[in-house]
């Protein structure tokens, strides 16, 4: 496809540390995230004003899932609104807590676990054709997925006896990948879910959902992630993959890899050939720029081309060296630092490190590491602050979600009750209404429209409205 269909979904940690005797269990904290956004006691699930999707997800996890996006570079821009609403939804949720007397700090994180051994994820979907061999598709694309953590993984301090200590790894999901492909996305986590949920018309679309990779805090490193996978299924579906790159064990080979900080260690393929992560990644690009030659990529597709380039480049000669792009390698030089300044070592790592660790991932924007080192232009950016500004407000202009936005927005200042999904707008009250909304490439919509004209001429209605 060349056009197609992206959004993410983004399970955060939540910690919220008690100051005092009073407190309350994670469960009801999670409550107060929703306040500024429902006048409905116990909804936990709001669309947004810029189309995105904001909610509960399992284990009381906040969840944010991105307005349907055309584009990596868009894609990126909702993702990180996301992370912004979150810490603006926070502050007020700690200020409400605090004016009931339950002081403390409450904490969010965008990383995928906690000390504990829990899980939680990202999960990437990019539309394909339903006539496509969904089966080939994921085949083809698992080698892919299962190498591109060298520049695309969030970095962890693993405690584990085996080491003596601890290590780091590249990839946070990866101790959690149990399987191929199934259908499941909490037990038995698999590199490429087969939940059927398009969204969108079903006899012409399917959803293809990624759930091995890691929440990332980098800009280049989210970019470089989404924007390379879409580039290599692209190509898988012009059936310009003429390599077989099927690996032995590839639940085994995202393990192996994570450990792996030199990115060199090879792994079996099924044909009897042994390859690094990087040798495949490399394979994969040099197709890529041959699939150049006989395509009209995009502009943006050509720039992802040439990141990848460089990124593949600097790894095969130091790693160590993409201390300003990738999450891993900026993390870890962070914790070493760290450790050199204090007289530490991997087998003698304390809380502070352990925290330290934590504390990359925080959405915070003056006490995250990250966002420290962003301040003081210590890592590169892909986005301008009034990108991801407007997207907090506005949503995509070139997708379904133009549809949802400007409704919510109507809805919102009548104060009409009303319900929606991705594919659906319902209004109830007086009118009786239910338009479906299943082209995801659609920004207008002739019922939706009429529908908005009968509402701006209504009276603002004294009930409050209600969103699901």
């Amino acid at each position: 496809m060349e056009k197609r269909i992206f959004g993410v979904e983004i399970e955060y940690g939540i910690i919220f540390t008690s100051q005092g005797r009073k407190t309350l269990p994670v469960e009801k904290i999670v409550r107060y995230l929703f306040e500024q956004l429902v006048t409905t006691e116990g909804f936990l699930n709001v669309f947004l004003e810029n189309g995105a999707r904001f909610y509960q997800d399992t284990g009381y996890h906040p969840e944010y899932a991105t307005p349907e996006c055309t584009n990596p570079i868009d894609l990126l821009r909702y993702e990180k609104a996301g992370d912004r609403i979150l810490e603006q939804l926070r502050q007020h949720a700690e200020e409400r807590l605090q004016r009931e007397g339950i002081a403390g700090s409450l904490n969010i994180y965008k990383n995928n676990t906690d000390f504990i051994g829990n899980s939680y994820g990202c999960h990437e979907n990019y539309l394909v054709d339903r006539n496509a061999n969904f089966y080939y598709l994921a085949e083809q694309l698992i080698p892919f997925l299962v190498t591109r953590q060298i520049f695309s993984g969030a970095g962890k301090i693993v405690q584990d006896k085996r080491y003596g200590g601890a290590h780091y790894t590249i990839s946070q999901r990866a101790n959690y990948v149990c399987q191929k492909i199934s259908g499941t996305t909490t037990n038995d986590r698999s590199i490429i879910n087969t939940r059927d949920e398009p969204h969108a018309d079903e006899e012409n679309y399917r959803r293809l959902h990624v759930i091995v990779g890691d929440s990332n805090m980098s800009e280049f490193s989210n970019y470089l992630k989404t924007g390379t996978a879409a580039l290599v299924l692209r190509m898988i579906e012009d059936d310009f993959v003429n390599k077989d790159f099927a690996l032995r064990n590839p639940v085994k080979a995202v393990k192996d890899i994570s450990d792996d900080l030199t990115c060199t260690r090879k792994i079996k393929l099924d044909n009897g050939r042994k390859m690094s992560a990087l040798d495949i990644q490399k394979e994969y690009f040099d197709l890529a720029l041959k699939y150049m030659h006989t395509r009209q990529l995009s502009p943006m597709e050509i720039d992802i081309l040439q990141k990848w380039g460089y990124v593949l480049n600097t790894l095969e000669k130091d790693p160590f060296k993409l201390d300003r792009e990738v999450d891993w390698v900026i993390k870890h030089k962070l914790i070493e630092d760290y450790m050199k300044k204090h007289d530490l070592s991997w087998n003698t790592i304390n809380d502070n490190v352990l925290m330290l660790d934590l504390q990359y991932h925080d959405l915070r924007y003056d006490k995250g590491f990250y966002y420290m080192l962003e301040r003081n232009d210590l890592v590169d950016r892909i986005l301008t602050e009034q990108q991801i500004q407007e997207a907090m407000v506005d949503p995509p202009s070139d997708t379904r979600a133009k549809i949802r936005g400007e409704f919510i927005k109507l809805a919102k200042e009548k104060k009409i009750h009303y319900n929606l999904d991705w594919s659906y707008i319902r209004v109830g009250n007086l009118l009786d209404v239910r338009i479906m909304c299943d082209n995801p490439f659609q920004t207008e919509n002739r019922r939706v429209t009429d529908l908005m004209r009968i509402i701006e001429k209504s009276r603002p209605s004294r009930r409050r409205f209600r969103l699901y």
